[in-house]
């Protein structure tokens, strides 16, 4: 199973820098967007054989997520099904057989952190519940844009972003709980090289010169760790400020 991710920073708008070129191009399975930003009527989309399921925004051309899937899906949730939480898209959730795949879109703490409180002791502590009682079930795979950089190798210049909206203490110990919660980033577990980034500032050049941050992730529940086969992200994808990033489980 392959597994793709991406923060499309706006359908519409994707899908005029190419989308549906790299979308065709993929062997994936089940491919989870964020921050979509339209409604399901405002994107034409023709993919025979393939599920599609949308989380919009109440806002108009804000947020959402959306799941496409040419495996046959068990279910698909929205939300984490606490109201305040769930107005803004944020959260998608497909059952397969063997697992569940939650495609996430972080609320950012914003550049004033004006939005920090919500997001660490609020969001993420429903995030975490809400994942746990999905593992209750059957094992958990989670992607999507988590706006955090966990560790100083998360990002380019960790130094002078300390406290800033994505590395504040706050967001990196919240994350921390969730991977402590029994969840394993796939990515980090099998690389451990520095110089790997999601998303990259459109301002100064700061993609041409790698001067990023890793704020995607796929993250899966320890017991589908002997599962796991490759887990990469792909930064000669164009057509948003993030790039997309996959997973693959036996």
């Amino acid at each position: 199973m392959k597994f793709y991710s991406w923060n499309v920073n706006g359908i519409r708008a994707a899908i005029k820098k190419g989308f549906w070129d790299w979308f065709h191009g993929l062997d994936a399975d089940l491919v989870c967007l964020q921050e979509v930003r339209a409604l399901p009527e405002q994107v034409e989309i023709d993919l025979p054989g393939w599920e599609v399921h949308w989380n919009p925004a109440e806002k108009k051309g804000y947020s959402g997520t959306a799941i496409f899937s040419r495996v046959p899906l068990r279910d698909v949730t929205r939300g984490l099904g606490v109201k305040k939480y769930d107005t803004e898209g944020r959260v998608l959730t497909a059952e397969l057989d063997d697992y569940f795949v939650v495609n996430v879109y972080t609320p950012n703490a914003q550049r004033d952190l004006a939005r920090l409180d919500f997001r660490t002791r609020l969001w993420d502590a429903a995030f975490r519940r809400y994942l746990k009682r999905l593992e209750e079930r059957k094992p958990v795979v989670f992607c999507g844009d988590l706006n955090v950089a966990h560790e100083e190798i998360d990002l380019a210049r960790p130094k002078p972003n300390r406290g800033n909206a994505g590395f504040t203490d706050e967001e990196r110990t919240a994350f921390g709980k969730l991977l402590g919660a029994g969840f394993v980033d796939t990515f980090r577990h099998l690389c451990k090289e520095e110089g790997h980034y999601t998303w990259w500032s459109n301002f100064g050049g700061a993609r041409a010169r790698n001067v990023g941050w890793r704020i995607d992730y796929f993250g899966i529940s320890e017991a589908l760790l002997p599962r796991l086969r490759d887990a990469r992200i792909h930064p000669d994808v164009l057509g948003s400020d993030h790039c997309p990033v996959s997973l693959t489980l036996s």
